[in-house]
């Protein structure tokens, strides 16, 4: 999938100061996360349904 164009977003509570960030990106129903200091590195794909289930397994743990 072509991410060159994506509009990358971080959460609100991270700062520009290079810290460990992830940042998410809606792409053709698909959501891209990828790592704030590697922005040309992979990215993860995930669909809608595979994201919220992450982050309630991650809140679960």
């Amino acid at each position: 999938m072509d991410l060159t164009n994506a509009t990358w977003r971080r959460a609100s509570r991270s700062s520009n100061n290079g810290g460990d960030c992830v940042e998410v990106a809606c792409v053709s129903g698909t959501v891209a996360i990828r790592d704030s200091k590697d922005p040309y590195g992979p990215a993860l794909l995930l669909t809608p349904r595979a994201l919220r289930r992450l982050a309630a397994a991650l809140r679960n743990n």
